[in-house]
């Protein structure tokens, strides 16, 4: 994970957070999108081509920003001083619909005790 660090590290860090926190956000909405409108669309037009090129797309877009939010948990946990508790429950929520955006609320806070 060095060169994940290594990467992120020449940036500020206001930029990184302002990246994650985007992410977080992004990965959500992609993720209704996904499950909420494009999935449902395919259930009642089975035999239709453009439910189906939706789907490839938004699957696409968020696929990128799962992968995003992975990559960026690493400067997160360093920024935010997430012990590994921490770590592991902001990882996790990426595999959970919406979890992401708890993680930009409660976990993405520099104040916290």
């Amino acid at each position: 994970m060095n060169f994940i660090e290594k990467y992120f590290s020449k940036y500020p860090e206001e930029k990184v957070l302002k990246w994650f926190k985007q992410v977080c956000v992004a990965e959500a909405i992609s993720c209704l999108l996904l499950y909420g409108f494009a999935l449902i669309w395919k259930r009642y037009d089975q035999e239709g081509l453009l439910p189906t090129i939706f789907i490839i797309i938004v699957g696409n877009i968020h696929g990128l920003f799962f992968t995003l939010y992975l990559l960026l948990c690493v400067p997160a946990r360093k920024i935010y001083n997430w012990d590994d508790e921490d770590s592991v429950i902001a990882l996790i929520a990426a595999f959970f619909p919406f979890a992401t955006i708890w993680v930009e609320k409660k976990l993405a806070r520099k104040d916290r005790e």
